[in-house]
C-alpha cells in the first residue's frame, strides 16, 4: 500500500462510520420525545440526515480542491466570522439565554463553529510563512489578536466550550510550528487565567464548576445533568440495555441528543459501545497526525495537525465532561451529537485533511518519477555516447592497422 493511502482510508472509514453511528444514536435519543412533543419521531433524524448529506458533499468537494488555494483566503474568512459573531450578538433573539444561532426557516447556523475552522486556516497560513514566534509580542501579531478577538466574541454569546476548543487547537498548531516551550507555558498560563476569570465572573459558570467538584451535593439542582449522565453510563454495564431501550433520555437526561449523547451510548450499548467510540477517535488521531508528519509542505503540516487537534480535542473535552472528570462545557461530540453547523464544519475539515494526504502522495510520486526519469535519461545518454564512440574507435583501429604502401625506390 502506498504512503498515505492507509491514513486516508482510516480517516474516511472512521469519519463516515461515526456519522452513521451518530444518526442512529440521534434517532434513539430523540424519537420518544419528538413523538410526544411534535408527533413526528423522525423530525430530528431527518434534519441531521440532511446536514450529513450536505457535509458529505463538502467533504468530497474539499478533498478534491487544492488546499493551498485556501491560504490567501484565510484573512477574509476570519473577517467574515468576526462580522458574523458580532451580528449574532446584536441581531438574533436569545435561545435558552444564549445568542449563538442564526435561524433561517428550518435551518440554523452557528457562527462559532465556522470560526474554529477559519482561525485554524489563518493561524496556519501566518505561521507557515514565518519562523516560529519567540516572544509573546511576535505571537500576538497577528495570530494572537485573531484568537483573542474571535474567542472573546464567542465567550460573549456565551459559549465557553467553543472558546476552550479553539484554544486547544491553536496550542497544537503552535507546538507543531516549533514555538519554544517557555512561550507555550506562558500562553497556557494566560489562557488558564482568562478561563478561571470567565468562570468566576459568571454566576452560572461558577455554579457549574463547583457542582462538578461534588455533583451529588445538589443532585436535583446544579449537579442534575452530571448525576443523570453517571446513572445512565453506570446502568449500561458491559453490553448495555440494548439499542433504543435506554430510559435516561426520556425526561431524565437534559440535552441527551447533543452534549450528553455519549451517556445514551453508555446506557444502551454499554462498555463495549463506549470503548468503540473512544477507539474510533484514537484511530482518527493516529491517521490525522500521521498525515501531518508525512507532509513536506509546512502549511499542510500545520493545517493537518490543527484539524486533527480540533476534532480529537473536542471529543476529549466532551467525553471528560460526560464522564464527570471535567466541568460541563456544552461541547458536542464530533460527528455523533445532533447539530448541523458542527457536522458541516467538521466534515469540511476532514475533506481538507484528506486533500493534504492526497497532495503528499502526488508529491512523493512525482519525486520518484523524476528520479527514475533522470536515471533513465543518464543511462540512455551514456548508451548513445558509447554507441557513437564505438564506430569511431573501430574506424581508428582499422585506419591504424591498414598496411602502408612502400615506395619502389625505398
Amino acid at each position: 500500500m502506498k504512503h498515505g493511502q492507509l491514513e486516508q482510508r482510516v480517516l474516511v472509514l472512521v469519519t463516515l462510520g461515526l456519522v452513521a453511528f451518530g444518526l442512529v444514536m440521534v434517532f434513539s435519543a430523540t424519537s420518544a420525545s419528538a413523538a410526544l412533543g411534535a408527533g413526528d419521531p423522525m423530525r430530528f433524524l431527518v434534519k441531521q440526515g440532511l446536514y450529513a448529506i450536505a457535509g458529505a458533499l463538502l467533504l468530497v468537494m474539499l478533498s478534491r480542491f487544492d488546499y493551498h488555494r485556501l491560504r490567501p483566503a484565510s484573512p477574509l474568512l476570519v473577517l467574515g466570522v468576526l462580522v458574523a459573531c458580532i451580528a449574532v450578538l446584536v441581531v438574533t433573539a436569545p435561545i435558552n439565554g444564549a445568542h449563538r444561532w442564526f435561524l433561517v426557516g428550518p435551518v440554523s447556523l452557528q457562527p462559532s463553529e465556522f470560526a474554529k475552522l477559519a482561525v485554524c486556516l489563518f493561524a496556519c497560513a501566518v505561521l507557515a510563512r514565518r519562523p516560529a514566534p519567540q516572544t509573546l509580542g511576535e505571537l500576538m501579531k497577528p495570530v494572537g489578536w485573531a484568537v483573542v478577538l474571535v474567542g472573546g466574541l464567542v465567550l460573549l454569546q456565551p459559549d465557553l466550550g467553543t472558546t476552550i476548543a479553539l484554544a486547544v487547537m491553536v496550542f497544537a498548531i503552535l507546538l507543531v510550528a516549533g514555538t519554544p516551550y517557555r512561550l507555550l507555558v506562558t500562553v497556557s498560563a494566560l489562557a488558564i487565567g482568562a478561563g478561571v476569570a470567565a468562570i468566576w465572573l459568571e454566576p452560572y459558570r461558577r455554579t457549574r464548576f463547583t457542582s462538578f467538584l461534588d455533583p451529588w451535593q445538589d443532585p436535583e439542582g446544579a449537579g442534575f445533568q452530571t448525576v443523570q449522565a453517571m446513572i445512565g453510563i453506570g446502568s449500561g454495564g458491559v453490553t448495555g440495555e440494548g439499542l433504543g431501550q435506554g430510559i435516561q433520555k426520556i425526561n431524565f437526561l437534559p440535552e441527551a441528543h447533543t452534549d450528553m449523547i455519549y451517556a445514551v451510548v453508555g446506557e444502551e450499548l454499554g462498555l463495549v459501545g463506549s470503548a468503540l467510540v473512544v477507539f474510533a477517535f484514537g484511530a482518527f488521531a493516529w491517521a490525522g497526525f500521521r498525515v501531518a508528519l508525512r507532509s513536506r509542505d509546512r502549511f499542510g503540516k500545520l493545517l493537518a495537525a490543527g484539524i486533527t487537534a480540533l476534532v480529537c480535542g473536542q471529543a476529549a473535552l466532551n467525553l471528560a465532561a460526560v464522564l464527570g472528570i471535567a466541568p460541563l462545557t456544552g461541547i458536542p461530540l464530533p460527528f455523533v451529537s445532533y447539530g448541523g453547523s458542527s457536522l458541516l464544519v467538521l466534515l469540511a475539515a476532514v475533506g481538507i485533511l484528506l486533500n493534504i494526504a492526497v497532495n503528499e502522495r502526488v508529491v512523493e510520486t512525482r519525486v520518484r518519477d523524476r528520479g527514475r526519469g533522470n536515471r533513465g535519461s543518464r543511462a540512455s545518454s551514456a548508451r548513445s555516447r558509447g554507441g557513437a564512440a564505438r564506430p569511431r574507435r573501430e574506424r581508428d583501429v582499422r585506419r591504424n592497422t591498414r598496411p602502408r604502401r612502400v615506395a619502389a625506390g625505398a
